[in-house]
């Protein structure tokens, strides 16, 4: 995957490999010792159903780095790895 400066991931949509909307980024979690980004906080579309993926304060979205698969117009993510 291609460096991506975190200011250019602001408001960023998120979709998922089979071409659904999820939401749209809000924040990440990053590993401060180690530079990784750990997680995704998403702020999930209307329309997309939330069942089975963690949530917190029941209103944002935790997708885990390891499911994003590119970063482009789009944030694209594996959505049966994000479930974990």
């Amino acid at each position: 995957m291609t460096r991506v400066f975190a200011r250019s991931l602001s408001r960023k949509k998120i979709m998922s490999n089979d071409g659904k909307l999820i939401g749209t980024l809000k924040n990440i979690r990053v590993d401060f010792d180690s530079g990784q980004v750990i997680e995704l906080i998403i702020h999930p579309d209307q329309t997309f159903v939330t069942d089975g993926y963690n949530l917190e304060d029941d209103k944002l979205l935790i997708i885990p780095f390891e499911a994003v698969k590119d970063i482009k117009d789009y944030i694209v993510v594996d959505r049966f790895i994000a479930r974990k």
